[in-house]
C-alpha cells in the first residue's frame, strides 16, 4: 500500500524508465521515481507516495545538472506532457529508448542480457526533432460557464485528472501549421463556451504534403451548432475538413456511433510512399508520416516479399503495410477489426486499384485467414498479440513474420510466447525514434522460422 510522504531527499539519477520519470535509488536501495529529472541530475525531491517497493518524488531543485540535460525548445515542456523527455539530449533520448526494449527484453521475457544486446539494433533517428507530427488532441475543460481547449499537462500524483494547458503553439506539430493549435482552441472556447456544449476532445490532423487540415469534434450524440462550428473554424484557419465524431459510453471506453461530415472531403489525405491514403477521423494513422514510412521500408527489407508469394496483414487498419505489401507479394489477406479503418481500407484499395487483396473485418483471432502465408505482418495495438494468436501464428509456414510494435514491455511479453511455442525466433529489432521527446518507440521485430 502506497502512503503520501512530504520529506525531501537527495537523490542521483541513474536512467530514464519507459515514462517520464527518470529513476534513482535511496541510500538503503529503495527504487525511486524521480518526475522532472533527467538521468545524471543530482536533485533534490520531494517524496509524494512511498510504498513497500518503491517511491515517487518530484524535483524541487536540480543540485548537480546531468551533461545530457539540454534547454527545450518547448516553452511549455513540464508543463505540458506532450514532450516529457525535452530536457534531454537527442544522444541520449535515442539510447534511453534502445536501454528500454533491451531491459523489456530481459526482465520480461527472460532473455539473456547479451544476446538482447545483440538482438536490438541502435534507436533509429529520423532526423527531424520536432515539427515531425501530423496529429494533435485538444482536451476540453468546463469551469462553471467558461470552457478552454488546450493540452494535456503533466499530473501531479494527488490528482486524478491531468489540468488543461492553454498553448499558443506546439512545436511537435509541423511546422507550417504549429499555430493551428491557438487558432482552433481560441474559436471553439469561444464558440462552446457561449451556447454551453460540452467537447469530449478535439482532433486535429495536418499534412505538409497534400495541404490537408482537418478538425474532428469529438462530442456525444445530441443538438450541435454544426453552422456555427464550421463557420468559426472556417473563420480561424484554412480547414478542408470539418467532421463531428459521435461517441458514448464510459470515458475510458467510449464507442463510436457515427461521423457527420459538417465541410469539406469528409476526411484527411496523406501521402505515404508512392500512395495517397484516406484517413476517416475515427481511423489510426501513424503521427510521423517520415517515421511511417521508414516502417514500411523495415517490413519489406525483412520479409522481401515476391509475386509468388502470399502475404497476412492482422491489425492492419486503413492499409499502411497492405498497400506495399500488396505491391510486392502476389495475394494479401488483410484482417481489421475497427469497422472505420475497414471502409477506409476498402477505398484506399480501389484508388491504389489493388484487386489482389482480401480485406477481412473482425478480431484477428476468430476471422484468421484461412491460408498459407509465405510471409506476415501484424502490428497490433499497444496491447499486443493475445495469446490464442500467437498460437496460430506459430502454425503458419511463413518464412518469416514482421511484428510492428509501439509497446516494448507487450513485444517482449509476445517474444516470450513464440520462445514457448517454438516455431520463431527473433532475428532482429529495429527501435526507430517516431517520437521524438517522449519515451515512446516504436520496434520492427523480424521473426524467423527455427531450423
Amino acid at each position: 500500500m502506497s502512503m503520501p510522504t512530504n520529506k525531501t531527499v537527495e537523490l542521483a539519477v541513474e536512467r530514464m524508465t519507459y515514462g517520464a520519470d527518470g529513476i534513482a535509488h535511496t541510500k538503503d536501495g529503495k527504487a525511486v521515481f524521480v518526475a522532472g529529472a533527467v538521468a545524471g541530475d543530482t536533485v533534490e525531491a520531494r517524496i509524494v507516495e512511498e510504498g513497500e517497493r518503491f517511491a515517487r518524488a518530484t524535483t524541487q531543485r536540480i543540485l548537480e545538472p546531468s551533461p545530457n540535460r539540454v534547454t527545450p525548445t518547448c516553452p511549455y515542456a513540464g508543463i505540458c506532457g506532450g514532450c516529457p523527455w525535452a530536457t534531454l539530449s537527442r544522444a541520449a533520448q535515442l539510447e534511453a529508448k534502445r536501454a528500454n526494449v533491451v531491459d523489456s527484453l530481459t526482465r520480461i521475457a527472460h532473455m539473456d542480457a547479451d544476446a538482447a544486446e545483440a538482438l536490438v539494433a541502435p534507436c533509429e533517428d529520423l532526423g527531424k526533432p520536432w515539427g515531425y507530427r501530423n496529429k494533435v488532441e485538444l482536451a476540453f475543460v468546463r469551469e462553471g460557464n467558461r470552457a478552454r481547449l488546450g493540452m494535456h499537462g503533466i499530473a501531479e500524483a494527488s490528482k486524478e485528472r491531468p489540468p488543461v494547458i492553454k498553448v499558443d503553439s506546439c512545436p511537435l506539430l509541423d511546422t507550417r501549421n504549429k499555430k493551428l493549435v491557438k487558432s482552433v482552441s481560441g474559436a471553439l472556447s469561444y464558440l462552446v463556451g457561449t451556447r454551453n456544449i460540452d467537447l469530449d476532445r478535439v482532433g486535429i490532423r495536418v499534412s505538409s504534403r497534400t495541404r490537408n487540415i482537418e478538425v474532428a469534434l469529438w462530442t456525444s450524440p445530441g443538438q450541435f451548432p454544426r453552422a456555427q462550428a464550421t463557420k468559426v473554424l472556417a473563420d480561424a484557419c484554412k480547414v478542408t475538413s470539418v467532421v463531428r465524431v459521435l461517441s458514448k459510453g464510459p470515458q475510458k471506453a467510449r464507442k463510436v456511433t457515427g461521423v457527420e461530415v459538417l465541410s469539406g472531403r469528409g476526411h484527411w489525405r496523406e501521402r505515404i510512399g508512392d500512395a495517397t491514403m484516406i484517413i476517416s477521423a475515427p481511423s489510426f494513422f501513424q503521427v510521423n508520416t517520415a517515421g511511417a514510412e521508414r516502417l514500411v521500408e523495415l517490413v519489406l527489407e525483412g520479409l522481401s516479399p515476391t509475386e509468388n508469394d502470399e502475404a497476412m496483414d492482422l491489425y492492419c487498419g486503413a492499409g499502411t503495410f497492405t498497400l506495399p505489401l500488396a505491391e510486392h507479394a502476389g495475394w494479401v489477406s488483410a484482417v481489421e477489426s475497427y469497422g472505420p479503418a475497414v471502409r477506409d481500407l476498402r477505398r484506399n484499395l480501389e484508388a491504389a486499384r489493388l484487386g489482389n487483396v482480401e480485406p477481412i473485418g473482425g478480431d484477428a483471432y476468430r476471422e484468421f485467414p484461412e491460408t498459407q502465408a509465405d510471409v506476415i505482418v501484424v502490428d497490433p495495438p499497444r496491447a499486443g498479440l493475445a495469446p490464442e494468436v500467437v498460437e496460430k501464428l506459430g502454425a503458419q509456414p511463413a518464412r518469416g513474420i514482421a511484428y510492428v510494435s509501439c509497446d516494448p514491455a507487450t513485444l517482449a511479453r509476445d517474444l516470450g510466447r513464440f520462445a514457448a511455442n517454438g516455431t520463431f525466433s527473433p532475428a532482429r529489432i529495429t527501435p526507430v525514434d517516431l517520437f521524438p521527446q517522449t519515451y515512446h518507440v516504436e520496434n520492427v521485430c523480424l521473426l524467423v522460422r527455427n531450423g
